[in-house]
């Protein structure tokens, strides 16, 4: 037997001077963290100044900061998260070898041509020296081109599946969680963590790496070269290399904790401005826009703090990795045009040396800005496992099923605060029974309770103390999914979901592939709702 709960709450007007809300509610510190409304209208802690019906409640966010973890354990735990794509990315990789290879190689045959230039006695010699040349430059050009090609198209395909992966998890682990957990934290927080973070975390996986990958072959390859072509130049240059490198372990640190305060501040101003979209009718009641704007200006105010300082950082970074690059390419030129005149190495040999020189220090600006982004990434993805890896307190399924089901509901002494405010009682000793078959309403004022029985029983939350049973089981031994599935429930404020009337009534069908839509039809004649859908110009 299915059980029906219906419930309505009893509607009391009360004549309140709207003067006297207000002087209550501002008498509040002026500035304080807001966290989700509970209703249309919330209102803080008790006030003797408000009638006895009229509360006002005041609590400030809980806080999600995790405990900030070591840079590599991040970045490992972030590599984890590829294998699903290894093939490709593996692939991805082999391209970007080449092309790196090709990059590499381009500057040694640029200081054979001025060579050739230079050292050819006739023309004929020249012209037939730099056709030879030239023609094989342009087929080590064209693979370089199709290797950059399949390297973006893996990549980016590759970015966006993890991405999807990812979102996918986060958004289930989302749904997995307990109803008093949706209490606490803020929508707009919860969908940028879907959103932007597990962007932030797709792309270092895959384009950052790609990034970073060529620009370590880059520095690697291009000192190669640099010894190949002149020790005594690359010993000159060398010398800057480990400073630069100190400089980067340093400010990745700084900018992993940089990064995670603007994405935390950032989900902050989100939260803010989807509160204020949901609660736009008491916004506009309460005649609040200019509040409102000021209270989202100044949790924008609080991100462009945070943002100024890991700009700052960034600055500082790259400003100091482009001045290295740019004194590298100074004192090639310098001492290069000593040995020349020394008659140590040639024309070519030097144009090849400032080449590389110039890959080097662009390479190692490259770097700079693979360790800034994947410190963000690391950052952000902090917030992403602490979704993934919370466990929720109630479970969605597990447990025992019964054979058949009568609904005999009692409730018996049962206590309950809600978690997020246990402060609360809504419940004290409370003992209800309801016999099977029975039409049972349950009457009171609008905050005493009712619905906070449909959702005790529906095991939305679990009873400070006491239990809730059914034929004379508590509902903690039975399967959630088994025991709402035998639960229909009209809730006061019906939430249609943005599809069409017929996917709406679908919803509530326990096996809707099995569901007709004669089954559909008869379902909203029984609810006399058919009539006024089929006026409807689209109808069900």
């Amino acid at each position: 037997m299915n059980i029906m709960v219906a419930f309505r709450p009893c509607l009391r007007f009360l004549n309140v001077n709207r003067a006297v809300i207000r002087a209550a509610v501002h008498s509040f510190p002026r500035r304080f963290t807001r966290s989700r409304s509970w209703s249309p209208c919330t209102f803080y802690k008790r006030s003797s100044r408000l009638p006895p019906l009229l509360a006002v409640q005041i609590r400030t966010c809980t806080s999600s900061v995790t405990r900030s973890k070591p840079l590599s354990k991040g970045v490992l735990r972030l590599l984890r998260q590829a294998k699903t794509e290894r093939l490709r990315l593996s692939l991805a990789i082999f391209f970007l070898c080449v092309s790196s290879s090709v990059m590499i190689a381009f500057p040694f045959c640029m200081g054979k041509v001025i060579d050739i230039i230079y050292t050819s006695s006739t023309d004929d010699e020249l012209r037939q020296n730099l056709r030879w040349i030239c023609q094989l430059l342009a087929g080590v050009v064209v693979v370089g081109g199709f290797a950059n090609f399949g390297r973006v198209y893996l990549m980016n395909t590759s970015a966006q599946k993890i991405i999807n992966t990812i979102r996918c998890r986060v958004h289930a682990s989302i749904l997995h969680q307990e109803v008093s957990f949706f209490d606490r934290t803020r929508t707009g927080d919860l969908l940028a963590r879907l959103s932007s973070d597990t962007s932030l975390v797709g792309m270092a996986l895959t384009q950052n790496i790609s990034d970073g990958l060529r620009s370590i072959l880059a520095v690697a390859g291009g000192i190669s070269m640099m010894v190949y072509t002149s020790p005594q130049l690359s010993l000159v240059v060398l010398s800057i290399v480990p400073p630069v490198a100190a400089i980067s372990v340093i400010f990745a640190r700084k900018l992993k904790a940089a990064a995670a305060k603007v994405q935390a501040s950032l989900a902050q101003s989100s939260a803010v401005a989807e509160e204020q979209f949901s609660n736009i009718r008491t916004v506009r009641s309460f005649a609040k826009e200019q509040h409102e704007m000021q209270l989202y200006s100044d949790k924008l105010s609080d991100l462009l703090r945070v943002v100024k300082d890991e700009t700052m950082l960034r600055a500082v970074f790259f400003g100091s990795t482009g001045a290295t690059g740019n004194l590298i390419v100074l004192t090639v030129l310098y001492y290069g045009g000593v040995l020349m005149t020394q008659g140590s190495i040639t024309v070519g040999t030097l144009s090849s040396f400032l080449l590389y020189a110039a890959y080097v220090g662009v390479s190692i600006g490259g770097l700079g800005g693979f360790v800034t982004e994947t410190a963000k990434a690391v950052g952000a993805s902090q917030r992403v496992w602490e979704i993934i890896d919370r466990k929720p307190s109630l479970p969605l399924s597990g447990g025992k099923s019964l054979v058949e089901m009568h609904g005999h509901v009692e409730f018996s002494e049962l206590s309950f605060s809600y978690p997020s405010r246990q402060d609360f009682v809504i419940f004290d000793n409370l003992n209800l029974t309801i016999p099977a078959g029975s039409v049972t309403a349950v009457v009171g004022p609008s905050g005493q309770g009712k619905s906070t029985l449909a959702a005790l029983l529906l095991r939305l939350y679990d009873p400070t103390h006491g239990k809730v049973t059914v034929d004379g089981v508590d509902i903690r031994e039975l399967d959630p999914k088994f025991l709402r599935t035998h639960i229909s429930i009209v809730s006061q404020e019906p939430v249609l979901f943005s599809s069409s009337i017929y996917d709406n009534i679908l919803y509530g069908a326990i096996d809707p592939l099995k569901t007709s839509p004669k089954d559909v039809i008869a379902a909203a004649k029984k609810a006399n709702a058919l009539d006024f859908i089929q006026s409807f110009p689209d109808g069900i």
